[in-house]
């Protein structure tokens, strides 16, 4: 059996019938096609990182998922959720960024391990969306930034010597 290539290029979701459609390239046949997974057993109550790995790791889908994040089908799920449960899509993508955004005074020593990896995978995903790679046209190797020096530098407490030995 030969290997097929696919590179995922969309991927959306369909209310009606409940459904996550991906648009792909496949490289065997250099053709650009359209692959409906039909959403099963899932209701507003349902989990959505259980129901998008649950998809992503279904031997049918697989192969043609694996340019999808893990993130983006957990959104499409909680787009469906909202649906569901009766929210508009306006609605349901304000509550979604609302979960999916960091705050930066949030104290994360306090959260616990599900959430804390919820806000790395965030914090991940960001970096990598943000982050220079060799193929860029803009890389540049290295850079050296001149910081300016005008103000006085504030010295913090903690850095202060002190005769009292610890």
């Amino acid at each position: 059996r030969t290997t097929m290539a696919f590179t995922a290029q969309k991927c959306g979701i369909c209310f009606q019938p409940p459904s996550i459609v991906l648009i792909y390239k496949d490289h065997s046949q250099d053709k650009t096609r359209r692959r409906v997974m039909p959403v099963r057993n899932f209701s507003r109550f349902s989990d959505c990182s259980v129901a998008a790995e649950q998809l992503k790791n279904n031997p049918r889908h697989k192969a043609y998922l694996e340019g999808v994040s893990l993130r983006q089908l957990q959104k499409l799920y909680s787009l469906l959720r909202g649906h569901l449960g009766g929210e508009s899509l306006a609605e349901s993508l304000e509550k979604f960024q609302r979960e999916e955004t960091i705050d930066l005074e949030e104290d994360m020593n306090k959260l616990d391990d599900k959430e804390l990896a919820k806000r790395k995978s965030i914090m991940d995903e960001l970096f990598e969306k943000n982050r220079k790679k060799k193929d860029d046209p803009d890389f540049v190797y290295d850079i050296e930034v001149e910081f300016p020096q005008d103000e006085q530098l504030e010295s913090c407490g903690w850095d202060m010597e002190s005769d009292e030995e610890i």
